[in-house]
């Protein structure tokens, strides 16, 4: 019986029918109580999955106050956790004023075992359902977008805009500093959108010499200039029928800029020293670090084509705005990096929660992941330690915050570090956190945090 995970919790005061109905339940680990302040305390330290309470509880069991309370206090507690109040004869009223106020089920004395039985087989076997649906749940949502950890409201949002419009041939801009997963979300848009199975294609406009730019964009025929000994197809007809990520449009030389325009407008393009219209059938996202209105105010980029290429505009938070994402991304990186090193016991110490929350992140994600292989590849033990990360804990400061704000930031923040120290470990973040199983799922959903 100590090994079942079907557990129930009896609340009666009569110490005769309690002991019956520890018998009448095979198959379930029983936990007792015979008031109210003893049920609390079993609950919080067993987390049934059901709990018969009976209504009549001391000090005054004639009256169902008491009986009330404790399932008020149950329900905050744990909220998931099926309740079945037990009544004495008469007390069919009593009975459906706890239902209303949120009991499962009621049952009236006197007791028959084998009909007991049967309610709570079907409330443990509801409670089960919904679990597995929770969880399930919460496993779907955690990478909203595939490569893309995000459980910021911020974040999440970004990713059901990325879905949206995914299905359209809208054309989109990504903007945002360096390194806060700009590319990522530009393939996830293309995964996600009818082209996914066609190419997809990405061009660094930064990287590439103004000279050099148009033959990779346009292709170029032979003897187009010295050295063109051979016709070459453009990254543009590379990526027919599927996407073109032009990363740091922002950069875009402005002899290019015309003819990227013409692109988008009549969909054909020619090659470097062809006379050929060629057309293409191409979705467009751009990416860049820059501020394209500033850009456009200065005339270093065109005002049509910013038009273009924004049908769509999406600002992507820095990491620093992310609240809570970097314990996310920092957890599952170092699985990921501790699984390809052969160190599955690798884990955070406690230094390194605050610390990963109080660095700015200058470099966004791409430090993070920096920071974290070297760690993993450095470290001589299995505790990552903030020295490991090369950050100094307690550099936080926060501003003021209104003190609904300011408990919602706490509690949300403790989960997530209860995580993070605990990898994910359901019941160890929740004896950690002090608080039931059931409890724990409530306050993740109601936060958006996912496992």
């Amino acid at each position: 019986m100590k090994n079942s995970t079907k557990k129930l919790l009896i609340v009666e005061d009569d110490s005769g029918l309690r002991d019956m109905l520890c018998w009448c339940f095979e198959g379930y680990e029983v936990f007792v109580a015979e008031d109210r302040e003893a049920a609390l305390l079993q609950l919080r330290l067993h987390a049934p999955s059901i709990v018969l309470l009976d209504l009549g509880l001391p000090p005054d069991p004639a009256n169902i106050s008491e009986g009330l309370q404790a399932l008020e206090q149950i329900q905050t507690l744990a909220p998931t956790t099926k309740i079945i109040v037990v009544t004495g004869n008469d007390g069919r009223e009593n009975a459906l004023r706890a239902v209303a106020m949120g009991a499962y089920d009621f049952y009236e004395k006197p007791v028959d075992a084998d009909v007991l039985k049967l309610l709570v087989d079907r409330a443990y076997n509801l409670h089960t359902l919904e679990s597995e649906n929770r969880e399930l749940l919460t496993r779907q949502a955690m990478t909203p977008l595939n490569g893309v950890i995000a459980g910021s409201a911020e974040m999440v949002k970004i990713c059901r805009s990325i879905e949206k419009i995914a299905a359209t041939q809208t054309n989109v801009l990504l903007q945002g500093e360096s390194g806060v997963g700009k590319g990522l979300l530009a393939r996830a848009l293309h995964e996600l959108s009818p082209r996914g199975k066609n190419p997809f294609v990405a061009i660094n406009c930064a990287a590439i010499a103004d000279s050099a730019l148009q033959n990779e964009l346009f292709g170029y025929e032979k003897g187009a200039f010295d050295g063109a000994t051979k016709q070459v197809r453009g990254k543009i007809e590379y990526a027919h029928g599927g996407t073109l990520l032009l990363d740091e449009v922002g950069d875009l030389p402005s002899l290019l800029q015309a003819k990227v325009l013409r692109f988008l407008q009549e969909r054909v393009i020619e090659r470097v020293g062809g006379r050929k219209l060629i057309p293409v059938d191409v979705r467009v996202v751009c990416t860049t670090h820059r501020d394209m209105v500033a850009l456009v105010e200065e005339g270093a980029f065109r005002q049509d084509l910013y038009s273009r290429i924004s049908e769509v505009a999406i600002q992507v938070p820095p990491l620093r705005e992310r609240e809570g994402d970097v314990l996310l991304i920092a957890r599952k990186w170092l699985n990921l990096y501790g699984q390809q090193l052969g160190r599955p016991r690798l884990h955070f110490a406690l230094d390194v929660l605050q610390a990963l929350e109080a660095h700015p992140w200058p470099g966004n994600i791409r430090e993070l992941e920096n920071r974290l292989k070297r760690a993993v590849i450095s470290s001589e033990s299995d505790q990552i330690t903030a020295r490991d990360l090369e950050l100094e804990a307690g550099e936080v400061s926060t501003a003021p915050l209104d003190l609904r704000h300011a408990r919602e930031r706490a509690e949300r923040q403790s989960l997530q570090q209860a995580l993070v120290y605990t990898n994910s470990n359901v019941s160890r973040a929740a004896d950690l956190l002090g608080i039931t199983r059931p409890t724990l799922y409530t306050l993740l959903s109601k936060h958006g945090i996912k496992l």
